[in-house]
């Protein structure tokens, strides 16, 4: 059975945010942890989520915000680690607050798992060019779901059931490890956020 880690982005996921809800609803879900959401450190955190990949071995990693910047942190420092891929919704830029310049140093190299960045093209934490280069140089796809905010509560998206379908793709995709290599660009409608 494929786990799935969340990785959430700072402050966490509180009430309806589609991390949330997923831990709540799916029996194969584990929420990560943190000692400090609002005020983390790389280290700790990265320590945190390395901690959950050996407890879970083979998971898809599912990130929002800062928290994908920590997965590719992880990706990056420790590539032995077992993990089937990563989702990565809406990655922050660092250069935008100060509370995440502790995570300015975002690695720009190929993470090794299949990857799949979903970025919107009214993000006020990243631009979809910049979330779009990040997912070329981790070797992945970017999926573009439009103007979609953060993709979080505050842009419409509680349940997200279309991200489940994202996710449930890189298992498919990891069974297929030559189409990871083949990085696209999909668009998504933006009514498919939450149905």
């Amino acid at each position: 059975m494929t786990r799935t880690l969340i990785i959430p982005g700072l402050d966490g996921a509180l009430g309806p945010h589609w991390q949330h809800w997923w831990a709540a609803h799916d029996p194969k879900a584990v929420l990560v942890g943190q000692d400090d959401w609002s005020r983390p450190t790389p280290e700790a955190w990265e320590a945190e989520v390395a901690g959950a990949v050996i407890q879970h071995p083979d998971a898809i990693l599912v990130a929002h915000s800062l928290g994908c910047l920590v997965v590719a942190r992880l990706l990056a420092k420790w590539p032995q680690l077992r993990i089937a891929g990563a989702l990565m919704v809406a990655p922050a830029d660092p250069a935008r607050s100060k509370r995440l310049s502790a995570f300015r140093v975002v690695p720009r190299q190929p993470l090794g798992v299949p990857v799949t960045v979903v970025a919107s093209r009214n993000d006020p934490w990243m631009s979809f060019a910049q979330a779009r280069d990040l997912a070329q140089a981790w070797g992945g796809e970017v999926v573009d779901l439009g103007f979609a905010g953060h993709i979080n509560v505050d842009s419409g998206y509680g349940p997200w059931k279309g991200g489940l379908a994202l996710r449930d793709n890189i298992v498919r995709r990891k069974a297929d490890p030559a189409s990871f290599l083949r990085p696209v660009s999909t668009r998504i409608p933006a009514n498919w956020r939450v149905r």
